[in-house]
């Protein structure tokens, strides 16, 4: 299904509370690197500067679980450009002359086209700008790092990746779950739910998807779960192997529901709305009991 295309958004500054942003720019102060006269200068600095642009991975969530050199990027940055799942909080590590420009993408809503993003990002830093591109996770795992980097590098432009902590991760350490549980799993795997027409991509290693010990992460899996399950089932995949969909991992609305693969087969994509990430494999029976109330159990 074709979606809308969104031109870029200029996110106007409005007052909030901005405590945690200004604890992580202070500990950073202090660890050493970018100070509070670099993160609060106004004045354009464009004269005589060679610009660049940094991939900066933020975290799925938690202003908190960035990195520090994250940080001093986002403020040593001239312009942020700011996926949509991008907390306000992270945002507020900008110096305030920075600007800050929406260009998020969103599954089957109204996105910034691929190829506007890229060439926004190379004019900027051809200005000679510092350009602070921002994604949830990590910006090398289903981030399209790979297609911002190439048009970069065809412009002449420098660029840096910054890793942040994929929302597989913070999944894992939300549940206190191992990923590879040596009693469970023997491998992990990470798979889009989404190619670029929107339905489950047609080449997927359902065979190897469907090994028991192995633990699958599947992001971007929305409006295509129930055909994924359906696929690992008839793969050979257990229909009782543990599921958990997550929401909003590591944000302040984060949600959690336990469910079992066969129950995926069910799942109406209109029940999930936010930022989606599903964990599926054996290792997701060993959610301890202190973190199990944070899980609404399905058919309960």
């Amino acid at each position: 299904m074709p979606v809308s295309r969104k031109p870029v958004e200029v996110i106007a500054p409005k007052a909030r509370d901005t405590g945690a942003a200004r604890r992580v720019a202070k500990l950073v102060a202090r660890i050493g690197g970018v100070g509070a006269a670099d993160a609060d200068a106004d004045a354009p600095r464009l004269e005589g500067k060679i610009g660049r642009v940094s991939l900066i991975g933020c975290g799925p969530g938690d202003v908190e679980l960035m990195t520090v050199k994250a940080v001093r990027a986002i403020m040593a940055a001239d312009v942020i450009l700011t996926d949509d799942l991008i907390a306000d909080d992270v945002l507020d590590l900008g110096r305030p002359g920075a600007a800050r420009i929406r260009v998020g993408k969103r599954g089957g809503r109204a996105s910034c086209h691929q190829d506007d993003i890229n060439a926004l990002m190379v004019r900027l830093a051809s200005q000679g700008r510092h350009v602070a591109r921002l994604k949830s996770g990590d910006p090398m795992l289903f981030g399209r790092a790979g297609e911002e980097i190439a048009a970069c590098a065809a412009a002449g432009v420098a660029v840096e990746v910054v890793p942040g902590i994929s929302a597989a991760f913070g999944l894992a350490a939300r549940l206190k779950v191992s990923l590879t549980h040596r009693d469970h799993a023997q491998s992990v795997r990470f798979v889009t739910g989404h190619a670029r027409t929107g339905a489950l991509p047609d080449d997927l290693d359902w065979a190897g998807l469907a090994h028991a010990r192995t633990t699958l992460v599947v992001y971007m899996g929305a409006r295509t779960a129930p055909d994924l399950a359906k696929g690992l089932i008839g793969a050979g995949r257990a229909a009782t192997t543990p599921v958990v969909v997550a929401v909003g991992i590591a944000r302040a609305d984060e949600s959690f529901a336990a469910m079992t693969l066969g129950d995926l087969v069910e799942l109406p994509a209109a029940a999930i709305d936010g930022p989606v990430l599903i964990g599926i494999g054996e290792v997701f029976s060993t959610v301890p009991a202190s973190v199990a109330s944070l899980i609404e159990v399905a058919g309960a």
